[in-house]
């Protein structure tokens, strides 16, 4: 792949892409490929997807965490994506920032959740630093006792992906389509969804949240823009990605079973 020469050049290189708008789908197809077939190091930020969207960890049972007798009624898209974590409602309120990187590219990173948790916090540390009273709760970005950002992770043999969906705004009505989940953690002490969470709008500007992210990535990587157009050519090389939209036959099927 031919690329432009970068600044930083002691720092390990990472490629940036940055995304306005993409469907929430193509995103995790892109992120799951990149993780599994390249050997460089991604960071992906995408401003807001399409129409409203839940999607579930890979283990994630939607009996148990979506409302779907009105996800069907609504015709809300469900995806299961191909990382762990909890579930998510997105849309065009939602920021997404991903890092996918080799297993050697973050000095000292013991390749295993928490650290990689932990190091994603400290990174976040400087794009708060100073606003609200952020920091890391068991698996969520919080101001205080509210959640803001949800984790999740997958990690291979020799490499690791680290993606975030942040709330800059949402729709107390979407919110309707999510159960309360019967693992929480235990911070959110029984409290609804509209009480466990906040809007980043509340916090910081968006395009603000978005260069300082970047600018903090680059105290520990050098960047390199990298357009979609010019991965395409790799992107379309055959590959099976695992992300997928559950059907209206396994979600009607999901409602059965509860019932019975």
């Amino acid at each position: 792949m031919l690329v432009p020469q970068t600044k930083n050049i002691g720092l390990p290189l990472m490629n940036l892409m940055r995304f306005k708008g993409l469907p929430i789908l193509q995103q995790l197809h892109i992120e799951e490929q990149l993780l599994r077939t390249s050997s460089e190091n991604w960071c992906i930020v995408n401003d807001g997807t399409n129409d409203p969207t839940v999607v579930m960890g890979v283990l994630g049972k939607p009996a148990e965490l979506l409302e779907i007798e009105s996800v069907l009624d609504d015709q809300v898209p469900v995806i299961r994506r191909f990382t762990g974590g909890g579930t998510v409602i997105v849309d065009h309120g939602t920021v997404f920032v991903t890092f996918i990187c080799n297993k050697e590219a973050v000095p000292n990173l013991q390749p295993y959740p928490r650290p990689i948790m932990s190091w994603s916090s400290s990174l976040y540390s400087k794009v708060f630093q100073g606003i609200g009273d952020f920091h890391l709760r068991e698996n969520d970005y919080v101001f205080g006792n509210h959640k803001f950002g949800g984790n999740a992770q997958s990690i291979t043999k020799n490499r690791w992906i680290h993606h975030t969906s942040f709330l800059w705004d949402f729709n107390v009505q979407n919110m309707s389509y999510l159960k309360h989940p019967k693992r929480a953690p235990a911070y959110r002490s029984a409290r609804s969804h509209l009480d466990f969470i906040c809007r980043m709008k509340d916090y910081m500007p968006r395009s603000t949240f978005m260069d300082k992210t970047v600018e903090a990535t680059e105290t520990q990587f050098s960047l390199r823009p990298i357009q979609l157009e010019a991965i395409r050519t790799c992107l379309e090389a055959e590959f099976c990605p695992s992300s997928r939209f559950l059907t209206n036959e396994e979600l009607e099927a999901a409602a059965v079973a509860l019932q019975s």
